[in-house]
C-alpha cells in the first residue's frame, strides 16, 4: 500500500487528477517535473525528477531533509540540526533527517518557460504521516479546514507589484558567491513617474509580453498588467480564487515571473524597497471575501439599504483591524517592507478603514446587494508568505466575528487619529502577536476552536521569527514577553534553548550571521537586512 493510501492523504479529486497528470505526462512526452513545497518564507524549494521516477513516486513521496525548514532569508541553516530536538524541540528534526514532500496531483503544470517539464507543489509530511507543523502549507490548510467546517470558503484576488530591470552584470564570478551573493548590476526599463500612462507602458511592453504569455499559458487568472508609479515597477492583477488557489498562484506567480525574467536578459524583484535610487516601493492588496459553501452568497453582503456590510462583514472588518499589529508579522514580514508606510498616501500607517479609499489600509469596496462585495488589505508587501498572509486575515477576521467586534468610526479615513499606529519594530509587532494569542487562549471560546488553531500557528511560526528577524535586547527582557515566550511546552510556545540549557534562565541561540552561541540577552539592537528571498 502506498504512502498517500496508507495515510488518506489524497481526495477523490486528487485521485482522479492523478490519473490525468499521467496522461499528460505520456502524451506531452515529458522528460523532468519539478516537485516543489513552500518554505517558511513562501520561497519554493525542492527536487527535480525524471518524469518515470516522479510518476513512480507520485503515492509514495519524495525525500528532502529537514534542514530546508531551518534556513534564514540569506538560506543559511540558523538552527542547531545536529543537537537533541533539533533545535526545535522535536526528535523528527533531528540530524537532517529526511520527510516526505507528497505532491498535490490538482497543482500539476506544465512549465511553458522549460522545455518538457511539469510542476508540483507538494506538501510535506512526517514518515508517520503528519504533516510537519512548520510547512506553511499545510497551516493555512488546517485554517481552511476550520473555516469549512463553519460552512464558508476564503475568496481572495491578488494585486501584486514589483519591479523589472534590465540585467547588465549578474555578478557570477566567483568571488561574488556567499550567503547572500553580490546582487547584480541593472538599469531601467523606465524612468517611471507618469503613472499609468501608454508611453510608460510601451517602454517595458517587451518584457512584460513575454511574461504575460508564459503566465497565461501556465493558467494563472491573469486580469491585467499596468505600469505603476515608480521606476521599471509593474503590477498584475488577478481575478478572484478560492480556498489553497490563491496562495499557490502567488508563490508560482513569483517564481514563474523571476525564472521568465532572467532567461530573457531581465532581473525580477518582489522586494518591497530594493535599495536603488528613486525608486518606489511595491505592495501587495489582498482582496478578500467570504463566501457560502451551500448556497454560494456573498457572507460581507448586505441586503440592508444604506449599509456598506453585513452584521459578519463588520464582525470581520472589526477583526482585521483590531488585529492588524500582530497580523502585520505575516502580512509584513520584512523590515524593507516597513520603509513603505507613510501618513496620508496609498501605504497608510496605522490600522484604518474607510469606503473606496486607497489611504486606508482596509478598504471596503462595494454595498447593498453588491455580490462583488470585499475587503481590500492594502498594508501588504509582495514578499510575505501567501499562506501565513491569508491565515492571518481569516483568524483575525472570525475572532472579529465571534466577538461581534465593531468597526471603529473613529478609525475611518484617510489620516484618521483612531487608528492603531502600525510599528516599524520589529519587537512590538512580535510583543503585539503574543498579547493577541495569549489573550485568544484566556478568552477560550465556547464551541470554538479558532483559538487553538491560531495558538499553533503562533507557536509553530515564532521559533522562525525569532531566528531571523533579532531585534531582541529591548522586548526580551520584558518580564510579560519573557514568560509568554520561554514557557512551559503546554502553554503554547515552548521555545527551547537550542543546547539543552533547560536551567539557563537566559536561553541561548545560535547567531543567525556567525554561527556562534549568543545569550538572549546580549543580542545588539539591530535589524536583519532582507536578503535573496526577495
Amino acid at each position: 500500500m502506498s504512502f498517500v493510501k496508507r495515510h488518506g492523504l489524497w481526495s477523490d479529486e486528487q485521485r482522479e487528477a492523478a490519473k490525468q497528470l499521467r496522461r499528460i505526462v505520456e502524451e506531452q512526452k515529458l522528460e523532468v517535473i519539478r516537485f516543489s513545497f513552500p518554505d517558511q518564507h513562501g520561497i519554493l524549494r525542492g527536487k527535480t525528477l525524471v518524469a518515470s521516477e516522479a510518476l513512480r513516486t507520485l503515492e509514495s513521496g519524495c525525500t528532502i531533509t529537514t534542514t530546508m525548514f531551518a534556513k534564514d532569508t540569506s538560506h543559511r541553516t540558523v538552527f542547531p540540526v545536529f543537537t537533541a530536538g533539533g533545535g526545535f524541540g522535536m526528535p523528527e528534526m533531528e540530524g537532517a533527517a529526511d520527510v516526505l514532500m507528497v505532491p498535490d496531483p490538482q497543482s500539476f503544470r506544465v512549465l511553458p518557460w522549460a522545455s518538457a517539464t511539469g510542476w508540483l507543489l507538494c506538501d510535506v509530511h512526517f514518515a508517520d504521516g503528519r504533516p510537519v507543523p512548520f510547512a506553511t502549507r499545510n497551516l493555512y490548510k488546517s485554517v481552511l479546514a476550520s473555516l469549512e467546517k463553519r460552512g464558508y470558503d476564503f475568496v481572495a484576488g491578488l494585486e501584486v507589484e514589483c519591479h523589472i530591470f534590465k540585467l547588465e552584470d549578474a555578478k557570477m564570478s566567483p568571488d561574488d558567491a556567499g550567503q547572500p551573493g553580490q546582487p547584480p548590476d541593472v538599469s531601467l526599463l523606465s524612468h517611471g513617474y507618469q503613472y499609468l500612462t501608454e508611453q510608460r507602458y510601451d517602454q517595458m511592453e517587451p518584457v512584460l509580453e513575454i511574461v504575460r504569455r508564459d503566465i497565461v499559458a501556465l493558467g494563472l487568472p491573469l486580469r491585467s498588467i499596468e505600469v505603476e508609479f515608480g521606476p521599471s515597477q509593474c503590477e498584475f492583477t488577478f481575478k478572484p480564487t478560492a480556498g489553497l488557489t490563491p496562495a499557490d498562484n502567488m508563490v508560482l506567480l513569483r517564481s514563474a515571473v523571476k525564472q521568465i525574467c532572467h532567461r530573457h536578459g531581465y532581473h525580477a524583484t518582489f522586494m518591497c524597497r530594493p535599495k536603488l535610487p528613486n525608486v518606489v516601493a511595491s505592495g501587495w492588496h489582498l482582496h478578500q471575501s467570504i463566501v457560502s459553501r451551500d448556497s454560494g452568497e456573498n457572507a460581507f453582503m448586505t441586503k440592508e439599504g444604506g449599509e456598506l456590510l453585513s452584521a459578519f462583514g463588520r464582525g470581520y472588518l472589526g477583526g482585521l483591524l483590531t488585529h492588524a499589529r500582530a497580523a502585520a508579522v505575516f502580512t509584513t514580514p520584512t523590515i524593507n517592507g516597513y520603509k513603505r508606510y507613510r501618513s496620508y498616501s496609498l501605504a497608510p500607517d496605522r490600522a484604518i478603514w474607510g469606503r473606496d479609499n486607497r489611504g486606508v489600509m482596509i478598504r471596503v469596496l462595494g454595498g447593498a446587494n453588491d455580490p462583488a462585495t470585499r475587503l481590500e488589505n492594502r498594508i501588504g508587501e509582495p514578499a510575505a508568505n501567501p499562506y501565513l498572509y491569508m491565515a492571518s486575515q481569516i483568524l483575525a477576521g472570525l475572532d472579529g466575528v465571534d466577538r461581534a467586534v465593531a468597526e471603529d468610526p473613529a478609525g475611518r479615513g484617510a489620516g484618521a487619529k483612531g487608528g492603531s499606529l502600525l510599528s516599524p519594530s520589529v519587537g512590538r509587532r512580535i510583543c503585539r502577536l503574543l498579547r493577541s494569542h495569549q489573550e485568544r487562549r484566556n478568552r477560550a471560546l465556547p464551541g470554538r476552536s479558532i483559538g487553538v488553531g491560531t495558538a499553533r500557528i503562533f507557536r509553530d511560526v515564532l521559533r522562525f521569527i525569532l531566528s531571523f528577524r533579532t531585534s531582541a535586547q529591548r522586548w526580551i527582557r520584558n518580564p510579560e514577553v519573557r514568560e509568554l515566550l520561554f514557557a512551559a511546552p503546554d502553554s503554547g510556545f515552548a521555545l527551547r534553548a537550542p543546547r539543552n540549557d533547560r536551567s539557563a534562565q537566559i536561553p541561548r541561540y545560535r547567531c543567525c550571521r556567525s554561527g556562534s552561541a549568543i545569550n538572549a540577552s546580549d543580542v545588539p539592537l539591530h535589524t536583519v537586512r532582507p536578503r535573496s528571498m526577495m
